[in-house]
């Protein structure tokens, strides 16, 4: 029975593997896919992935395709924002001397929610501030 919730939920969980994972630089194949998905719990096979991520497209994902040797590689194409905006808004976060150290520290948390891990990594920067301007 919680095989076939969790196989529910395959599509959310192929969205969030795509979002987490991959970004213009980061591609995955359907064979890691479907490992990604056998994680979670959920089994998964080729064609029935090939219609997720068509219903993902439909709804408006940004799923490009590309093709090297004889594997295909999926990545998210353009997401909500680019990293360079990323980047600006947690430079903004870092210098507002009216935030707090740790609220600073929670919302970039957030802010690298909207980037894949490898982006998220970029994200770890460090605008120098005096102590003292810092609540």
């Amino acid at each position: 029975m919680a095989r076939e919730s969790n196989q529910k939920l395959k599509i959310l969980y192929l969205m969030k593997i795509l979002l987490e994972e991959t970004d213009e630089t980061h591609s995955i194949s359907m064979a890691e896919m479907i490992s990604e998905l056998n994680a979670y719990g959920i089994t998964a096979e080729r064609k029935s992935l090939y219609s997720d991520m068509e219903g993902l497209r439909q709804y408006g994902m940004d799923i490009i395709r590309e093709q090297r040797d004889r594997t295909f590689y999926y990545h998210v194409g353009n997401r909500q924002f680019e990293l360079a905006e990323l980047k600006l808004l947690v430079d903004s976060v870092q210098s507002a001397k009216f935030i707090t150290a740790k609220k600073s520290n929670e919302l970039i948390k957030k802010i690298e929610g909207l980037a894949s891990n490898y982006e998220a990594l970029q994200l770890h920067r460090q605008v120098y501030w005096p102590s003292a301007s810092r609540p």
